[in-house]
């Protein structure tokens, strides 16, 4: 396999949790862990979402907002139990019950970026979140 170029980074407003690295699940499309996602497989589920049948299971997963929240609390640890859960959820727009699951769960999330990430991160691009720099390095 060919060595990755460092193509860009992003800055983000807020993160949480440890430094990870992985590949890249792009949507262009809202994510809601009760109703886009099937929590036996890891796979979205939802017809007609843009990654329908596609895993979040170790994926880096950019999604523009976040939809609903309320099952954030419990579907998160319930994934992470399964060991289906995503290594970051990256959003443009979340809110504080998916922030307050994805921590309690141990799963690194970040919100609001700049430059835009759905202009500038494709699926399987290589990603590495540093919540702490508030960064994120992009390699293809």
């Amino acid at each position: 396999m060919s060595e990755r170029q460092h193509i860009a980074s992003m800055r983000v407003a807020r993160a949480v949790g440890e430094p990870v690295e992985g590949l890249a699940l792009v949507s262009t499309e809202g994510f809601s862990p009760r109703y886009d996602l099937d929590r036996w497989s890891g796979l979205i589920t939802k017809p007609g979402h843009k990654l329908e049948g596609r895993s979040i299971v170790d994926r880096i997963c950019f999604f523009p907002t976040a939809k609903g929240g309320i099952a954030a609390g419990w579907a998160f640890p319930d994934i992470v139990a399964k060991k289906l859960a995503p290594r970051a959820l990256v959003f443009g727009v979340t809110n504080p019950v998916m922030v307050q699951g994805a921590a309690f769960a141990g799963i690194t999330l970040t919100e609001g970026w700049e430059p835009d990430a759905l202009a500038l991160v494709r699926n399987d691009d290589l990603v590495r979140i540093d919540p702490a720099e508030r960064l994120i390095h992009i390699y293809r």
